[in-house]
């Protein structure tokens, strides 16, 4: 018989009663292997994690726009860049208040008004670069975009609520998320670059800015699914937890592996080759969450930044021994499958170390550490590049992953 067939009801007779009652012989109804399956049948996951999407997706267009965008007007790369590093070390500053904010408040009372006041400023960005209006104004324009809410730590937070006391469905969980990170700066910059080449400059900042409102509007709309605010919490920031400093400095690490590997790559082989480093850690962030974790998950850590500092040097052996840029793309691809394991573990230790009320303040305090390191990363590889060579450039992302294993070994000893 059908798993869907309705079964017949047994008719039997007690005393004058007909009694019916349901069949129990028949076989259940089978649960699905498929943990990511299982993990969007959560009542709500769907439609929040669909709004979460949307809202993601802009995060990998806004910077390659407005680089386009300002280079093509004003002809100055260095103003570009500028602009876009005022914005990060501003949104560095920014994210953690906002959390505390949604903490305090709740997601949709303070996401929603934020993320208007972020694309006011894309849009006022917008106008002054189509206008010509004075440098100072690019800054000033970038900089009010730093109140762009963490959607992925939103998303997070709403898992940790939703499988409180569940770590499998929460591994799952945390390796989803880390392969949406992965997949959207994989298509946000490729979708951005076509925008404005095909239609005007200021397409990407415009449709993302779009997107992003858009987005943020259908995820704090799925209020049955948000976490609870905790407005008289008494639980202490999350910095002073113990283990949450070194935790941090580690993902300030890994951060400066991501902004190495970006600009050495882009001057070495161009940025289209990229997308495989972010592509090969979208499948190995998928594939790590579908296995069962172990149970010591600073041990596996420790493990995952091995593996992650052992593969970044791929790119280099290939860099220094031949010119193939096949050759290149394999390295990088087996290089980000290193990366996804190590940030979906990470995250689930900011999970656990987070205090009660302060989810949202935790899960951005990582996100907050990687823009960190993302900026010095690139200072620190562009260096390299300018002074020592493409080549040599791939030496700082395999000392910068070796630099996050160290930090994590010393802090998981005092822990």
């Amino acid at each position: 018989m059908p798993y869907d067939t309705p079964t017949t009801p047994v008719h039997a007779v007690s005393g004058d009663l007909l009694v019916i009652a349901p069949r129990t012989d028949a076989p259940a109804r089978r649960a699905s292997t498929n943990p990511y399956r299982r993990l969007l049948s959560t009542p709500g996951a769907r439609a929040f994690t669909t709004g979460n999407l949307i809202a993601r997706l802009p995060m990998g267009m806004f910077s390659v726009s407005a680089v386009i965008m300002i280079a093509g007007s004003r002809g100055s790369y260095a103003l570009a860049g500028a602009v876009t590093a005022t914005g990060l070390a501003a949104t560095a500053v920014v994210a953690p208040w906002t959390a505390r904010l949604v903490d305090r408040y709740g997601q949709a009372r303070i996401a929603v008004p934020a993320t208007a006041i972020a694309a006011l400023g894309s849009l006022a960005l917008l106008l002054c670069v189509h206008y010509d209006a004075p440098a100072w104004t690019l800054f000033a324009a970038y900089a009010a975009t730093a109140t762009t809410p963490n959607t992925g730590g939103m998303s997070r937070a709403r898992w940790a609520h939703l499988h409180r006391g569940d770590p499998a469905a929460l591994h799952t969980a945390n390796s989803f998320e880390q392969a949406a990170d992965e997949l959207c700066f994989m298509l946000g910059p490729a979708l951005a670059a076509l925008l404005c080449a095909a239609l005007f400059p200021e397409a990407g900042t415009l449709i993302g800015t779009i997107l992003l409102m858009t987005g943020v509007l259908i995820f704090a709309a799925q209020r049955a699914t948000e976490p609870p605010v905790a407005p008289r919490t008494r639980a202490g920031s999350p910095l002073r937890t113990g283990g949450m400093p070194a935790l941090l400095a580690t993902f300030l690490a890994t951060g400066a592996v991501f902004g190495a590997m970006e600009v050495v790559t882009i001057a070495h082989a161009g940025g289209a080759i990229l997308a495989l480093q972010a592509g090969g850690s979208c499948v190995a962030g998928l594939l790590y969450g579908s296995l069962r974790p172990a149970t010591d998950t600073r041990r596996r850590l420790l493990w995952c930044l091995a593996g992650m500092t052992a593969l970044m040097s791929l790119p280099l052996l290939a860099a220094c021994s031949t010119d193939s840029l096949l050759t290149l793309a394999g390295g990088l691809l087996l290089a980000g499958a290193a990366t996804a394991p190590t940030m979906v573990t990470g995250m689930t230790l900011v999970q656990r170390l987070t205090p009660e009320g302060r989810l949202n303040e935790g899960m951005t305090l990582p996100v907050t550490a990687l823009l960190g390191g993302i900026a010095a990363g690139s200072a620190a590889g562009g260096w390299m590049v300018e002074h020592m060579g493409a080549v040599t450039g791939y030496v700082v992302p395999v000392c910068a992953a070796g630099l996050a294993l160290a930090v994590a070994a010393a802090g998981i000893r005092r822990t």
